[in-house]
């Protein structure tokens, strides 16, 4: 219990950068690369910690997919940013290494149950963020590139669903 609240509160502190806002009332651009950077890397590392960890293929399929698919998100969003005039993060950030360490300690199914949770709630997160930045964003590249990586980030969290699912039952 103590771990799993220490988890809800790391992931409380990595979304602050959300509710910061500028004159508009809108998340900078800037806090927003941040954000999604962090979240492609944390997700890509993740993925392959499951792919080694996880007890189910299904999970380690659905990491898969994770691992191809927020690597090419990180890269696409490195050329949007960078063509902003935005800096892109290159590693993880102290509260994203918190949100990582306890999933080292976790193996079999207890490592599944607790990687499909994170990806149900970690894409939600990031998709409530992608929807803001598409809407009030300031640069018009950066508004598109999440408009476009939205589909992407609902298959995520449908398949998360799915696999929570399946997994109770």
């Amino acid at each position: 219990m103590r771990t799993i609240t220490s988890g809800l509160i790391v992931c409380g502190l990595a979304c602050l950068p959300l509710t910061a806002q500028n004159g508009g009332g809108n998340i900078s651009d800037q806090a927003f690369v941040d954000l999604a950077a962090q979240t492609d890397m944390t997700e890509a590392h993740l993925g392959q910690m499951a792919q080694e960890t996880a007890s189910s293929q299904q999970v380690k399929d659905y990491a898969s997919m994770l691992v191809t698919d927020h690597t090419a998100d990180y890269k696409k969003l490195s050329g949007v940013a960078t063509k902003a005039g935005l800096t892109v993060p290159k590693g993880l950030n102290p509260q994203h290494e918190k949100m990582i360490a306890p999933f080292e300690k976790l193996k079999g199914k207890a490592f599944d149950a607790r990687y499909i949770k994170e990806m149900v709630m970690g894409h939600e997160t990031a998709i409530a963020a992608y929807e803001k930045e598409s809407r009030d964003g300031q640069n018009p590249d950066l508004k598109t590139y999440a408009t476009e990586a939205l589909p992407i980030l609902h298959k995520h969290a449908d398949a998360a669903k799915d696999l929570r699912k399946s997994k109770s039952s």
